[in-house]
């Protein structure tokens, strides 16, 4: 099962905005939402291209890290 960090890192992987669209809509972390906004507003209207970039950037990298932690605590030791 998918958490929303790891299906964010998916989408990003395919380029599925629709479905970002609708995880930014359903996800319970304001700061994913927010950043998954950043990016689609720029992928959507014109932006320059570095601008777009760096959002693409920043939502990967905290996606990451969050999917990282969430694995982490996950984690049962024997």
């Amino acid at each position: 099962m998918y958490n929303d960090y790891e299906r964010t890192l998916l989408y990003l992987y395919r380029h599925s905005w629709d479905d970002m669209l609708i995880l930014m809509v359903r996800s319970k972390d304001d700061l994913l939402s927010k950043k998954i906004k950043s990016l689609l507003k720029g992928i959507h209207y014109p932006q320059t291209q570095e601008t777009t970039a760096y959002h693409y950037t920043e939502l990967f990298r905290y996606a990451e890290h969050c999917a990282s932690l969430f694995r982490a605590s996950n984690v049962k030791i024997l």
